[in-house]
């Protein structure tokens, strides 16, 4: 068997175009340049990793320890290599129209990848709304969780909600990472939440463009965690472990990466672990039959710990990603060939960098 993969971090915004042929901004795409070696790290010995430039996939890639025989191939290597059939399974970042447009025009055939059908149901589920509605009401049932979210379809909705709330966030439908998010504070004494000309232009462009917003409470947040699943698309969904990743102003900065008794210590400190077992859990057995013959692969659900009146909860759905995410790459990387704990990073200084570094 000899897989392809691709590291495709556009794949969020290419979900909210909806188009076969989709530009990314300047940031992906010199994201998916810099960092596209990225699959080789856990890739198999014989597998092949699509990388943008060739070049500069093999100087970043150098430092690393991969398994042997994993290949780099371009578009134009690819293309070559498709003529001998001996891709037998393709492995995204994420699944959507313009990628498979793309692996296409390099000659995969359509069998190794989704139908037409298979990827409206992927971005219908991506969509944040569909969590709210079929996957948070069914984690509340969880003693210990808190949680509501709201799509909206206009600026006057918003406003309504936040004459209720003493502050709101405020989501693109199709976004993650911390992007596609604005924060609305409160006003001190008001209970409400100030939307301004910028905010409210940004949200009437996000809803222009995705036909929707998604509003949440603005929680007090205490801790960010996320749990990494995989479903086979046949009623099973199974839990890899859990993602213990920082942020900055609500924006994914890094991962820790550690054995999983030593995550669950760490996270021992701020929530139980019995209840972070018991929505995980819940998780698989919701999400078992509604993924049955609509999606195979891994996705991740972020959670977080906040302090509210009744003391420390956890809310258990705050961002479905369906499709790998920084917390599968680092658990591919506690595998013994890396010294732990570490934390792992991309950082940006004109170009990105992806590093492991020893840490506490």
């Amino acid at each position: 068997m000899m897989r392809l993969h691709v590291f495709n971090p556009e794949h969020d915004l290419a979900l909210a175009a909806g188009r076969l042929r989709f530009t990314a901004p300047f940031a992906g795409r010199r994201l998916r340049r810099d960092v596209g070696f990225l699959p080789a790290l856990w890739a198999a010995e014989d597998d092949v990793v699509l990388v943008d430039d060739m070049a500069v996939a093999q100087a970043a890639l150098a430092p690393w320890t991969v398994m042997a025989g994993v290949r780099l191939a371009d578009r134009a290597m690819l293309t070559r290599l498709m003529r001998s059939h001996e891709i037998t399974e393709v492995c995204p970042w994420g699944w959507d129209l313009a990628l498979r447009h793309e692996l296409s025009a390099c000659g995969v055939p359509a069998a190794l990848m989704p139908s037409d059908e298979a990827l409206e149901r992927i971005r219908a589920v991506s969509h944040r709304a569909w969590a709210a509605r079929h996957l948070l009401p069914r984690l509340l049932s969880v003693p210990g969780t808190v949680g509501e979210a709201w799509q909206v379809r206009s600026v006057d909705e918003v406003r309504q909600l936040a004459a209720r709330h003493a502050g709101l966030v405020v989501k693109a439908p199709w976004s993650s990472s911390g992007r596609g998010v604005s924060y609305l504070p409160g006003r001190s004494g008001l209970g409400t939440a100030e939307i301004d000309g910028p905010a409210a232009n940004r949200m009437s462009n996000i809803i222009g463009k995705q036909g929707s917003v998604m509003v949440e409470p603005l929680y007090d947040r205490v801790a960010d965690f996320g749990v990494e699943f995989v479903s086979d698309g046949h009623g099973q969904v199974g839990c890899l472990g859990l993602s213990l990743f920082q942020t900055r102003n609500g924006a994914y900065t890094g991962n820790i990466v550690d054995s999983e008794p030593e995550k669950r210590r760490r996270l021992a400190a701020k929530v139980s672990l019995l209840l972070v077992d018991r929505v995980t859990a819940r998780v698989a057995e919701v999400l078992s039959p509604l993924f049955d013959g609509v999606y195979a692969g891994p996705f991740g659900l972020d959670m977080m710990v906040v302090r509210t009146d009744g003391g420390l909860m956890l809310h258990p759905c705050v961002e479905l990603n369906l499709r790998m995410t920084m917390g599968h790459v680092a658990l591919a990387l506690a595998d013994g060939r890396h010294a732990l704990p570490a934390t792992m990073r991309v950082d940006f200084d004109g170009n990105y960098h992806f590093s492991l570094s020893p840490s506490c």
